[in-house]
């Protein structure tokens, strides 16, 4: 697999380019990860995985592209994205990173605000369907966003768990609930990370840097709510956030629906501690009976 990946590379730099040194790197639940060189100063971050994880890498490649459209963050530059032998590999410039603090977590909060505000789509989703870490993410477009995400996140996610024969409730009265909560409520589309918890940020050389991205256009809410979710971010961040664009009123409460979507799939992918969650979340919107 490697020396394919090295003819590849070769082909995409333009030059003769040899793998001569590979190190692993942990921290991944999924994927084997490794830093690569040729034992020049050029490094590259190499996800590698079983030639049916392409589709994943796909659209991680395009969450990427699309958001080093925006001048406002910064993301790794895609190399290569494709088959390697019986494998399939997603290749990255390398980027060390470590943890924002306080005065870097502030610059991403208005980087991030200012990212938000880019764009003139008009609809919520994505041209493609992709994933939210190994779940399928469905992307159809719509134009009101409360059927947007009581649809595609909420409805879906407890579709999957049903199939696995975890029942949170009727899956038609969850999402017409969820539905008249945000009826109200037409946010301008956004393009989101999609999966913006602390460990898909970090502080690179170049800045505040965004990664394993799981894009579509919807409410900016959506990611800010996630940051709350899994360990939160430095106060700095939420503070850097609201100086360049505050947050809506009513944004306190809508949260709570938008983090459901995160916690149902972890439901999904890792059940445990998570149903319980869930249940307490369906319980406290008043999504059940």
């Amino acid at each position: 697999m490697w020396h394919a990946l090295s003819l590849h590379l070769s082909e995409q730099l333009d030059i003769d380019f040899e793998i001569r040194e590979k190190t692993a790197i942990g921290g991944g639940d999924i994927h084997d990860a490794y830093c690569i060189s040729d034992g020049g100063e050029q490094r590259f971050f190499v996800k590698t995985n079983q030639r049916e994880c392409l589709p994943a890498f796909e659209a991680e490649a395009e969450g990427l592209r699309q958001l080093a459209m925006s001048e406002h963050i910064h993301v790794p530059r895609v190399y290569f994205v494709g088959p390697v032998k019986d494998s399939a590999a997603l290749v990255l410039n390398f980027l060390p990173i470590k943890s924002l603090d306080d005065t870097q977590a502030y610059l991403f909060g208005q980087q991030l605000a200012r990212h938000h505000r880019r764009g003139e789509q008009v609809e919520y989703g994505f041209d493609d369907d992709n994933f939210i870490g190994t779940s399928e993410q469905r992307n159809s477009w719509h134009r009101k966003w409360c059927h947007f995400f009581a649809e595609q996140r909420i409805g879906w996610q407890l579709q999957l768990a049903a199939e696995k024969s975890l029942h949170l409730g009727d899956i038609d009265t969850i999402i017409h609930g969820v539905k008249a909560q945000l009826a109200n409520h037409r946010p301008k589309p956004a393009l989101l990370h999609g999966d913006l918890w602390s460990g898909n940020v970090g502080l690179s050389v170049n800045g505040p840097v965004l990664f394993d991205p799981a894009c579509y256009w919807g409410d900016r809410e959506a990611d800010i709510a996630m940051t709350e979710l899994f360990g939160g971010f430095p106060q700095s961040f939420y503070n850097g956030y609201q100086a360049e664009w505050p947050l809506d009123e009513g944004y306190q409460q809508r949260k709570d629906i938008y983090n459901l979507y995160h916690v149902l799939n972890h439901v999904n992918l890792f059940g445990g501690p998570y149903l319980a969650q869930a249940e307490q979340l369906l319980t406290k919107l008043t999504l059940t009976v």
